[in-house]
């Protein structure tokens, strides 16, 4: 005898999806997961995207602070004065030169350290501890130590070390700006690179370098055909970070040069901030920042995945 069971069509569950509890209750954990980011979410979205916004706003108006009743809606006309504007290109090939210079620097005299920090040697952890120390220092500080106490014409140090050269009464920050900003900056972010570096090395594998050594390769080849491969997504990590950090370089160029003498030592940041702040030409202002950021994110994108492609071929 066959006993046939009726399934009632509201308790069937169709054929390949899962039951609506289950979907539901899967759609609560997500939320339970995401919930707790949503307030920090909100927090960067009206920190960050809504000045945006109103800055791309800005950008298409013509608008100077000196003359009340100025502002009025000129499209990309702004950005077409932007790119004319010699100055601005001046300001482009500065931050270029000053972010460069400072990366390319302070990473190789990172580097440098970071191999003699490696080694065993008696303070070796006080050591480690003192040379972090310029980069805890605030970026104002720094630069008034480096303006008044190492580049003064008449009493800075670095006068005082170069005079049996010659050397006595150059005025640094006048006469080599750009230098000038890029040792200052040397000295902050060469701690960070050392770091960082550092780190690479502690997690080279010991067998690797004690293999090479059985096989009769010396301290150079082994640094340049082990330890160097090793540490290149350490290296490219920290050049990605400080070059964004670096580009954003403010208190430096207004505490020591101040842009000048003219506009020899300004970057974008601070030329924006010439246009904005003194010059009053909120249009041209934000229209400049709007192609940095643009820039930037442009730059920025390509660096990171030339990153994570590294980490990916590791892997």
């Amino acid at each position: 005898m066959s006993t046939d069971v009726a399934i009632s069509p509201a308790t069937a569950a169709p054929p390949g999806r899962p039951p609506t509890d289950a979907t539901a209750a899967a759609r609560r954990e997500r939320w339970k997961r995401r919930a707790p980011l949503l307030p920090a979410l909100i927090f960067a979205i009206i920190a960050t995207q809504i000045p945006f916004l109103v800055t791309v706003w800005y950008s298409l108006n013509s608008w100077n602070l000196v003359r009340p009743g100025s502002e009025r809606f000129v499209g990309l006309s702004n950005y077409a004065d932007v790119f004319a504007d010699r100055v601005f290109r001046e300001a482009a090939l500065n931050t270029i030169v000053i972010t460069g210079g400072c990366v390319v620097v302070s990473m190789i005299f990172g580097i440098a350290l970071a191999v003699l920090l490696d080694r065993q040697f008696f303070g070796r952890s006080v050591v480690r501890t003192m040379i972090i120390t310029p980069f805890l220092i605030m970026p104002v500080a720094s630069a008034l130590l480096w303006k008044t106490t190492m580049f003064d014409p008449l009493f800075g140090l670095v006068n005082f070390a170069l005079s049996p050269f010659g050397v006595e009464t150059f005025d640094w920050t006048s006469s080599a700006p750009v230098f000038s900003i890029v040792t200052a900056l040397v000295w902050q972010w060469t701690p960070f690179m050392t770091l960082l570096v550092l780190a690479g090395l502690q997690s080279q594998g010991k067998d690797v370098l004690e293999a090479g050594q059985v096989d009769g390769a010396g301290p150079v080849r082994m640094f340049r055909s082990i330890t160097l491969p090793h540490l290149r997504r350490y290296i490219e990590l920290g050049v990605l970070l400080g070059a964004i950090y670096v580009v954003n370089t403010f208190d430096q160029i207004y505490i020591m040069t101040q842009g000048g003498p003219g506009t020899a030592s300004a970057n974008l940041p601070f030329y924006i901030y010439q246009r904005a702040f003194l010059g009053f030409d909120v249009g041209q202002a934000a229209a400049m920042g709007v192609v940095v950021v643009i820039g930037t994110i442009v730059v920025a994108t390509l660096a990171l995945r030339l990153l994570f492609r590294t980490f990916a071929e590791e892997n």
